[in-house]
């Protein structure tokens, strides 16, 4: 499926099209090698980015990046305020030197994209949820304590759009 299917309005070409990751599989694979998110939310007078552990589901097309925390906290107090969010992750960063020529460059895989923010209400639904980010992370057998679970907060954004792009210098 194409990315341009979690796409709305009108968007601005990307710069560098030969580095756009246009395949929606394509930037799920990306996402599945980043370690963690970065969300950015309405902040007060500035924007607020958070970097965070994370787990992903693809259903029906959409993409849902999950996350936890405490249940109170600025963090919480900007999502009731706003829930819209936008994302990035990036991975294989590698640095990559020119030194005959004096250049230098670096090689990236990365993801942007924003939706909105829910929170998962219900015991289940958040051990379920909970589940999916330690599935992200090698650990989807991990039995976490049960009594955790009404002291974490677990949100779910619900991407509207995404885009990847990837930077590798031809060897």
């Amino acid at each position: 499926m194409p990315a341009r299917s979690l796409r709305s309005g009108k968007r601005r070409s990307m710069r560098r099209s030969d580095r756009e990751i246009k395949d929606f599989d394509e930037i799920v694979k990306v996402l599945e090698k980043c370690d963690a998110v970065r969300l950015a939310f309405n902040g007060e007078e500035y924007p607020y980015v958070v970097p965070l552990s994370f787990g992903m589901r693809v259903q029906d097309g959409r993409l849902r990046l999950y996350f936890h925390s405490a249940c109170e906290g600025k963090k919480i107090d900007m999502i009731k305020n706003d829930c819209r969010a936008s994302f990035e992750a990036d991975c294989s960063h590698r640095l990559v030197l020119d030194e005959e020529h004096g250049n230098c460059t670096t090689e990236y895989e990365s993801v942007v994209g924003h939706g909105r923010i829910s929170f998962v209400k219900g015991e289940e639904e958040k051990t379920r949820a909970l589940k999916i980010l330690m599935a992200h992370y090698g650990r989807e057998d991990f039995a976490f304590n049960p009594a955790v679970v009404p002291r974490t907060e677990v949100f779910v954004l619900e991407a509207e759009s995404v885009t990847g792009k990837r930077r590798m210098k031809k060897s």
